[in-house]
């Protein structure tokens, strides 16, 4: 499998460990007694989202930029 294979399979992966935090998160915090550390649960996935994310979209401007292959093209 390629890099860039790899870097959108992890971006997908990292977006739904990302929505269950954010969904875990909203439960914690609606309890009596809410645990407030547990805010900080989604911040981990989403800086990660946030570099993988940056980086497909910054793939097809760097392809075109090396020379333009195909996959800048529209394969």
């Amino acid at each position: 499998m390629r890099w860039n294979t790899w870097i959108r399979q992890i971006h997908r992966w990292l977006a739904i460990i990302f929505t269950v935090t954010v969904v875990v998160t909203f439960v914690a915090l609606a309890q009596e007694e809410p645990v407030v550390w547990v805010s900080y649960a989604p911040l981990p996935p989403l800086v990660l989202l946030m570099f993988t994310g940056l980086y497909l979209f910054v793939l097809p401007y760097a392809a075109r930029w090396r020379g333009g292959r195909a996959v800048a093209r529209g394969r």
